[in-house]
Order: structure tokens, then C-alpha cells, then sequence
């Protein structure tokens, strides 16, 4: 009778004990209204000025750009095409970084998902080896990587191109959030140096690329225990080249140290980050303890807080830029794309130039293709246009380029004019100087962007094409 007393004592103690640490456990959560403050994700946004502004920078792309992508396939060249699902997508935050070093455990945070069902799962081996897209949905569920691929809706339908197995390491998770209605968080597997890149199964420096390529804002994410630099993360610097505004490198986990430990830490973050990051201004670090918990005592936890705002205000003007970004990022496709036609028109030109009856042609354009300069081809579009010479694309590219398509297969330029359609080289030229230019001032402006008038009534001008020769 004793020992059952005794047992039941035991059980209530440890109840009693275990009630405590969860209230302690509770207790030491962090506040989080600062989040939704500087966030501001009680704002209720102009969603139909917003939904007005994409539409007419869709249909800029599919009448005045798409038409010489497609012309002269420029999708070969640079291997990207832009869908509807692209222009309409939100903007997308990228987190990149070695293994267990808080990339999932931020998330959770930004999102507030601690102990929520869908929380990512964190812990201290290697626990993420999928890309996970966490996006905005009416309700929470889980959605496959093929199903991702398959639906055109989406602007992730190109990621077919590495391969079923990658698809299989790809998920998305869709839930009802504030702040997933204006941006799409994207974690990535941890880098791992011990293992080689081929045993992943999918081209992992591939698919980093293009969520590269695609990101408006890049956390890459150290903690005080994984500072090395070994081939894989020095692969992935060599990736993020040119992309140095997006960039923001944040040394997690740092009330783990002491003050002085810490700054011992940054520096020896910076000397690691030196020569992988060649800017004259060194980037941004933040420094805080990404989690729902408190921080420990006796850090800097002021500091560590203004840290945290600081970032949310980076990450808080990406999602207010969005729709200014979307037009710069469409102007400089544009931009791309007319270069290329030109290039494209300038070979052909000088191919028609150099043919006469008794020439071999595949002969005649060989000596074209290998040495461009001697023709003057790049050198003809820097001296009749006002293309940088930064933004010609590199020579051995077009070599590749004309040996799958035919110089045949394609138009001069003077040939691409259409009465009802106009000129090619006008309307993208239009779309780059004035639309997109109007389109970006009517947004700053606060106006209500809308069609030009040509566009509401028809002009019927009969185009005016500068390429043909009277």
C-alpha cells in the first residue's frame, strides 16, 4: 500500500515538473509583434492597382518583346523564357548556407510556425535535403515537386529540365499567412562539404542557379560553428556574381557567444567572405539569434534586436519594390533580347554580303562564326546603337548558337515588319524607352496605370520601317 502511495507521489512530482517546464518553456518565448510591425502585415494593400500594373506589364512582354524572342529564339541563347507565372509570381527570398546553421529554424520563426503542424523540421545533423517552396494557399496542405512542374501556373514549370529526381527532392508547402500573400520563401538543402556534388542525384549547383537567378533577396545564413569556406560553398559565391545587391549574409545563432567571442567571430566571418565576394563595399552582415526563443542571458540583446528589424526592413522594402522590380527586371530581359536580334540580324546581313554565286555557304558563315571580329559584327551594333559594351553577350556562344539553328532559318530585321503588327525593332525599342519607363512613373506616381492610347483605339499608321532600303 506504501509503495502505490509512493508510486502516485512520483507521478504527481513529475507531472507537477513537467507542467513547470512548459510554462517555462513559454515563458522564454520571444515576442514577435515587432515582426508584423515592421512588416506591416495588418496594411491592407490596393490590390486592384497592383493587379493593373502586372497586366500591362504582361501585355508589354507578349506584344512588344515576346515577338523577337521568338523570332530569332532567343531562348537557345540564354536558356531562360519567361512565362505568365514569372511576371505575375511574387517576390521570391532565398536562403543558402552549410548545413544546420538555422536556415529552416528562421523560417519557422518569420512565419511563426513553432509548434505548428507544418513547422519545417530543424535539428542538429543534416535535416533539409529538399528545396522547400513555401508559398501562399486558402488552406494548409503539401503540394508534390512533379505536381509543381506540371501546373503553367506556377513559375516553376521549367524546373522539369533537371530531371525526375530532382522533382522528387522538390515540395512545396502552401498555408494562409499575411506575409506569404506578398512574398514565397525558398529553403534549400545545407551544403555539405564532405560529399560530392554527384551524389545528390540532380545537378545541385544547376537548380541553385536558377533559384539564383530568380531571387529578389539572398539570406545566406552562417552560424559561430561553420565558418570554413570549402569547394561547394566557394561554387556557390562563383554563382551569386553580379548579384552582390541582393546578397545579405547573417551570422545566426550569435547569443550562443560572448561579446567578445563574437567579434572575434565576425572577423573571422569577413576574412573567410574576403575573397569570394569581390565588391569595393563589403556586404551586409546581420548578426542575431534567429529563433522563437529568448535570448540567452547576459548577450546583447538590444543589439541583436535591432539587428532583426534591420533585416526585416531589407526584406520589408524588397516586398514594397516588388512591382518596380518586376518592370526593371522585364526592361533589362528587353534590353537582352534586342541586342541579341540585332547580333542576329548583323550576322545575317554580312553572311548575304559575303555569298556570291560560287561560294560554299557553310564555308562562308564558318569564317564568320569563328571570327566575328574580322566582320565587324559586334563591333558594327556598339558603334550604331547605344548598347554597352558590358551588356554584349560573350562571341563563343553565337558559334554554339548557329550550329543548332541555320543562318538560313532567320530574317533581317527589315524583313520583320508587318502592316497591322508594325516593325519588330520598333516595338521592343518602344517597350524599352517609353512603356516601360511610363509604366514604372505611373507606379511611383501612384496612378492608375492603363492602356496607351493606340493601344484602346488602333492607330493605323502604316509602320515605318528604318531597315529597308529605298
Amino acid at each position: 500500500m506504501k509503495g502505490a502511495v509512493s508510486i502516485c507521489f512520483l507521478s504527481l512530482l513529475l507531472l507537477q515538473a513537467t507542467a513547470e517546464e512548459e510554462e517555462d518553456v513559454t515563458s522564454v518565448l520571444r515576442d514577435r509583434s515587432h515582426i508584423d510591425e515592421t512588416l506591416r502585415l495588418a496594411m491592407e494593400e490596393k490590390a486592384g492597382d497592383y493587379a493593373a500594373a502586372l497586366e500591362r506589364l504582361r501585355k508589354i512582354y507578349h506584344t512588344s518583346i515576346k515577338p523577337m524572342e521568338q523570332a530569332y529564339k532567343y531562348n537557345e541563347l540564354r536558356q531562360h523564357e519567361i512565362s505568365d507565372g514569372e511576371i505575375t509570381s511574387k517576390p521570391m527570398v532565398l536562403f543558402l548556407g552549410p548545413w544546420s546553421v538555422g536556415k529552416s529554424s528562421m523560417i519557422n520563426y518569420l512565419l511563426g510556425l513553432h509548434d505548428h503542424p507544418y513547422q519545417l523540421y530543424t535539428g542538429a545533423e543534416p535535416t533539409t535535403s529538399e528545396f522547400t517552396v513555401i508559398m501562399h494557399g486558402e488552406k494548409i496542405r503539401s503540394v508534390e515537386g512533379i505536381v509543381m512542374a506540371a501546373d503553367s501556373s506556377r513559375s516553376f514549370s521549367p524546373l522539369e529540365k533537371f530531371g525526375q529526381n530532382f522533382l522528387e527532392k522538390l515540395i512545396g508547402i502552401e498555408m494562409p499567412h499575411k506575409l506569404l500573400e506578398r512574398v514565397t520563401f525558398v529553403d534549400t538543402p545545407g551544403i555539405i562539404e564532405n560529399r560530392k556534388q554527384q551524389e545528390r542525384g540532380y545537378p545541385f549547383n544547376d537548380v541553385c542557379q536558377w533559384f539564383i537567378d530568380r531571387a529578389d533577396l539572398i539570406f545566406v545564413v552562417f552560424d559561430p560553428t561553420k565558418l570554413d569556406v570549402g569547394l561547394e560553398l566557394e561554387m556557390l559565391f562563383r554563382q551569386l556574381k553580379g548579384r552582390e545587391s541582393q546578397i545579405r549574409i547573417i551570422l545566426n545563432k550569435a547569443d550562443n557567444l560572448a561579446t567578445q567571442d563574437l567579434m572575434r567571430v565576425y572577423g573571422a566571418l569577413f576574412w573567410s567572405l574576403a575573397p569570394l565576394i569581390n565588391v569595393t563595399e563589403p556586404p551586409r552582415v546581420y548578426v542575431s539569434s534567429f529563433w522563437p526563443y529568448d535570448y540567452a542571458p547576459d548577450t546583447s540583446r538590444e543589439l541583436f534586436k535591432r539587428e532583426e528589424i534591420s533585416l526585416l526592413e531589407d526584406l520589408n522594402q524588397v516586398i514594397e519594390n516588388r512591382m518596380e522590380n518586376k518592370i526593371a527586371f522585364i526592361r533589362q530581359h528587353g534590353i537582352r533580347v534586342r541586342i541579341h536580334g540585332l547580333l542576329v540580324d548583323r550576322y545575317v546581313q554580312t553572311f548575304k554580303e559575303k555569298m556570291s554565286f560560287f561560294s560554299d555557304p557553310e564555308l562562308v558563315f564558318q569564317e564568320i562564326v569563328d571570327d566575328p571580329d574580322k566582320f565587324y559584327i559586334f563591333k558594327s551594333i556598339l558603334a550604331k546603337t547605344n548598347v554597352s559594351k558590358f551588356d554584349l553577350p560573350n562571341r563563343d556562344a553565337y558559334r554554339d548558337f548557329f550550329g543548332i539553328n541555320p543562318i538560313t532559318n532567320f530574317k533581317p530585321l527589315s524583313a520583320q515588319c508587318s502592316y497591322i503588327g508594325g516593325c519588330l525593332l520598333d516595338k521592343i525599342e518602344k517597350a524599352i524607352t517609353t512603356e516601360l519607363p511610363a509604366l514604372l512613373s505611373s507606379i511611383n506616381s501612384g496612378k492608375q496605370p492603363g492602356l496607351s492610347s493606340c493601344e484602346a483605339t488602333g492607330c493605323g499608321e502604316k509602320p515605318k520601317n528604318r531597315y529597308r532600303k529605298n
